[in-house]
């Protein structure tokens, strides 16, 4: 157990050791982990006639309790509820941020009654700007003043976070230690104890300022730390329990309306650039290039980002209009931010820090925003802002070094007005503007994409138009090339026939009957492949079919009784299909000749598939002379130079009666390339 202040007096005199709930006459479940942070309904009486209010803490195992006395004239419930609502009320009908915050310094003046309050913004580079104010004589004005950011460093801003609300009611007061050094807890952290310790360099800061209290309390929007409302007082002034309560709700009330404010700002600007954006973007010419469209819309792309100056820069070509640098250093410029790697969109106000070249042309460009496109010849668009020629007050100098002595910090000693001219800056570019940039980049490179594909779909029309028309045109020469072989074919066939019937030989007779068949199988062919949507491929089982129905018809009426088929439909390639087609005329042919003598029998044809090779049967009931298909004939020679072509087999197989006989040949004509004769070699 340890603690700090005047305990023995004020307390009890032998705290040290005590049960703590029996030290501050409390049960011991009310300090039970259970219980909430603020105990604001207990009392505790000390021994001076003091009444304390008690806030508990839980660190790392160990119970901190905080003791602070009470003021009689508490503010009642109803007067803060009303004070609250009136606030609220005051806040919601301001137009706008700085209406708040001034409206806001005011309330919590009146509210906590010190000299001065301030709201006090932090802006984006650390640094923070007086943004409202109430004060009486007892200080001078700070409003409008700027602070550096070693004002408040990062570590003191967490702990803003962490406590909404710091006190410090007495710059001149005593630090009382923690005791007894035994406990040993010198090293405790004590970052949520309202009544700690402040840092010395803090209250001589304090001091410097003619401070003799002070209040800080956050302003939080979204959990980021907007802001303080900064109370100062050349005295020292208490705040109690329940203006510390009503400063924090009051807090809060005013963070929700700065970012209602603010998001209301916001919606009105982003909606304001998309309208604007539609509406250049839907004038855009969709039978121009992308950089046509850019160049005949210039003057609606400059109106939409507020700007001095406006340049389309890519592939040497520059297009300007208002204050923009050169030529030749928008051209550098343009090559610097295509290279760089900002995501395409690059914003500055000060464009001199980050490209140094810019430092001699302020007045034609101190601030730029730019979209870069990644087209086939890059292209930039630049929006330049001329210098803006700023005054900025300062509470001292913040180039000022600091001060130190012995290795140690001082703070600042002066506070006194000092006023900085800045060069080189233009007007800053809103987070709503760098958005809206980066939509106008998307937009435009989607706009690209289409054009791009537009361009591709009247290629590939262009393209297949040619295509259907050299369709037509191997249509056309595929019909007169059939005209003509049908016309050679026929004249073939008639003089085979005319020849056949002259001729007083009936070896000779026979010979050319057989010819004549295989004309009309090739002949058949030709139809067919004329007749065929896919040219050059022909449905084999169909060609059979009809080829076997022309031989019947050619042989005599009655084989068409004694013919049985059963084909399977197999895609091939017309000149397989010729070979083919030939194989099995010169196989019915035999099987009229030498089973049936001539005459009309049964006669059994398949067509199958087995794997990747084709199977075709040719199968008789007759009496059959194998010797005689395996002669040394015109016939047998032409199958065998046809079969071998194919890369096939043919085999023959004694039936009991008849005579079967089976080629197999590959889908394909991998096996080996085909001969371009139909006849056998020599």
């Amino acid at each position: 157990m340890a603690g700090a202040g005047d305990l023995e007096t004020r307390l009890a005199p032998d705290w040290l050791g005590q049960n703590l709930a029996d030290l501050l006459n409390l049960p011991a479940e009310r300090l039970s982990r259970s219980q909430p942070k603020s105990l604001s309904d207990l009392r505790i009486h000390g021994l001076q006639g003091e009444v304390f209010s008690l806030l508990r803490h839980d660190q790392k195992g160990l119970l901190l309790l905080e003791l602070e006395p009470m003021r009689e004239d508490k503010l009642l419930t109803w007067d803060i509820f009303g004070q609250i609502d009136a606030t609220a009320d005051r806040f919601e009908r301001c137009p706008d941020t700085r209406s708040v915050c001034h409206h806001g310094a005011q309330v919590f003046r009146d509210l906590t009654g010190f000299d001065r309050v301030l709201v006090y913004r932090f802006l984006d580079d650390g640094s923070g700007c007086v943004v409202g104010e109430s004060r009486n004589d007892a200080f001078p004005t700070l409003m409008h003043h700027h602070f550096p950011a070693s004002d408040i460093p990062r570590q003191a801003r967490a702990l803003y976070l962490r406590n909404r609300i710091r006190v410090i009611p007495d710059i001149s007061y005593e630090a009382a230690p923690l005791r007894p050094v035994e406990a040993g807890l010198s090293g405790l952290d004590m970052s949520d104890v309202q009544i700690r310790s402040v840092s010395p360099i803090h209250l001589q800061y304090m001091a410097n300022m003619g401070v003799a209290a002070s209040a800080s309390i956050s302003i939080v929007v979204d959990g980021v730390l907007w802001g303080l409302i900064a109370c100062h007082n050349a005295t020292p002034r208490m705040m109690a329990e329940d203006i510390r309560a009503a400063c924090r709700t009051l807090a809060g009330i005013m963070s929700r309306q700065l970012r209602n404010k603010e998001e209301l700002v916001t919606y009105q600007e982003r909606l304001k650039l998309r309208n604007a954006m539609e509406f250049v973007t839907s004038h855009f010419g969709t039978h121009h290039s992308l950089e046509e469209n850019l160049r005949l819309g210039r003057g609606e792309l400059q109106n939409l980002f507020p700007c001095d100056g406006f340049a389309i820069v890519g592939d040497g070509n520059v297009i300007t209009s208002g204050h923009v640098p050169d030529r030749d250093d928008l051209l550098r410029l343009q090559e610097w931010l295509r290279l760089g790697s900002n995501g395409g969109v690059f914003c500055s106000a000060h464009l001199a820090k980050d490209y140094p070249e810019a430092a001699a042309w302020p007045n034609r460009a101190a601030g730029i925003l730019s979209i870069t496109l990644p087209l086939r010849r890059p292209l930039s668009l630049i929006w330049s802002r001329v210098e803006v020629i700023q005054t900025i007050e300062w509470a001292g100098n913040p180039h000022k070094p600091e001060e130190s002595e012995n290795g140690l910090l001082h703070p600042r000693t002066s506070f006194q007005t000092w006023r900085e001219t800045v060069h080189g800056q233009s007007r800053r570019w809103t987070g709503e503007q760098k958005q809206s940039a980066h939509r106008l980049r998307r937009i435009l490179i989607t706009d690209y994409q289409t054009q791009q594909l537009r361009d591709l779909n009247v290629t590939l029309a262009s393209t297949l138009e040619e295509r259907e028309n050299l369709l037509q045109q191997k249509d056309f020469l595929l019909r007169e090339v059939n005209h003509r072989v049908q016309n050679s074919l026929q004249m073939v066939a008639s003089f085979l026939k005319l020849q056949a019937r002259t001729s007083t030989n009936e070896e000779t007779t026979i010979a050319l009957t057989e010819a004549q068949h295989r004309v009309a199988a090739i002949g058949l062919v030709h139809r067919r492949l004329y007749r065929d949507e896919h040219f050059g491929i022909v449905d084999l089982s169909r060609y059979l079919e009809e080829l076997v129905e022309e031989l019947c018809t050619s042989l005599g009426g009655e084989w068409q009784s004694q013919l049985y088929l059963a084909l399977v439909p197999v895609m091939i390639s017309a000149d397989r299909a010729i070979n083919i087609g030939l194989i099995l005329t010169e196989l019915v042919i035999n099987a009229s000749k030498y089973a049936y003598d001539g005459e009309a029998g049964p006669l059994h044809i398949s067509l199958a598939q087995s794997g990747e090779r084709l199977v075709l049967t040719v199968s008789d009931q007759g009496v059959n002379a194998l010797q005689d298909m395996q002669g040394n004939g015109f016939g047998t020679r032409m199958m065998k130079a046809v079969v071998s072509s194919l890369t096939g087999t043919l085999t023959y197989t004694p039936l009991s009666p008849g005579l079967e006989a089976v080629m197999t040949v590959p889908l394909d004509s991998a096996g080996g390339e085909e001969k371009d004769s139909y006849l056998p070699a020599n």
